[in-house]
């Protein structure tokens, strides 16, 4: 599969990388991945799977961090097959770079190795699409160079995720006048409606989070022109192994993405 971000971005639709934080088992993905594909083809929204084969950045070393890699990466896999859709999966060392491309269509760089230099050379010259996520602790402007990194290494498949910024220690803060600056950039922008409501720094190790506000992050993403927009879901966000504190109920996204796409179809006739 040879995906582009330029095509997925050049559409009327925003595009939509979506699904669990971390790749659990896998009856578990391949039902959220049904979920979501029969949802996005009614609604002819593109679509990613997200699912990462592994979490690196833990608080806690008891914390959750994946089922095995190649296991995981082998079910992103076959949900590529079985559905027919790019998949996407963090990395977060250069030598996963190579293993990961093996699998997927888009490789993604966690908000906090936005800057690592070899981190990102690596994945450009997978030749795969890379999505590099914003740190919290930079401005949009400053993005400019970690997309500049990737396409010195010859690759122009890049896009970048806004993420939320830090707002003291235990909040972020969206700047939706980040997103017109980085698509000067001429690359895609993103916007990670569920991340961005994360709580991180909690006294008990474990990253807390505001997820009766995703639908108004995604809304007013889409208002202000974004191209598209990441969110992790799963069935049960209680009972997930990761990040479930600021995950959406699947149940809740066809709800959401109806009402995205009507705002969307409006913001497109101003």
């Amino acid at each position: 599969m040879d995906f582009k971000f330029e095509n997925y971005s050049s559409q009327p639709m925003f595009f939509l990388l979506a699904g669990p934080c971390v790749i659990e088992g896998e009856a578990m993905a391949m039902n959220i991945a049904e979920t979501i594909v029969k949802l996005t083809s009614e609604l002819n929204i593109p679509y990613v799977f997200k699912g990462s084969y592994r979490k690196a950045n833990r608080s806690r070393l008891d914390s959750f961090t994946g089922i095995g890699d190649h296991e995981a990466l082998k079910i992103l896999a076959k949900v590529r097959k079985e559905f027919g859709v790019p998949v996407v999966t963090d990395i977060h060392s250069p030598e996963e770079a190579a293993m990961a491309a093996e699998y997927v269509d888009v490789l993604q760089i966690p908000a906090f190795l936005c800057r690592q230099t070899d981190l990102l050379l690596a994945a450009a010259r997978t030749g795969k699409a890379v999505n590099i996520k914003k740190g919290q602790f930079l401005s949009p402007e400053a993005m400019t160079f970690a997309i500049d990194k990737v396409r010195d290494a010859g690759n122009n498949n890049v896009a970048v995720t806004e993420r939320g910024v830090s707002f003291g220690y235990q909040d972020l803060i969206v700047d939706y006048r980040g997103i017109p600056e980085m698509q000067k950039f001429g690359v895609p922008v993103i916007l990670d409606a569920t991340h961005s409501l994360q709580q991180p720094n909690q006294p008990k190790g474990v990253t807390g989070g505001r997820p009766d506000l995703i639908d108004t992050i995604a809304r007013a993403g889409i208002a202000v022109g974004v191209d598209g927009l990441f969110i992790e879901t799963h069935p049960e966000p209680s009972k997930a192994k990761s990040d479930g504190a600021n995950m959406l109920p699947l149940d809740r996204l066809p709800r959401l993405l109806k009402q995205l796409v009507e705002l969307r179809r409006v913001v497109n006739n101003f």
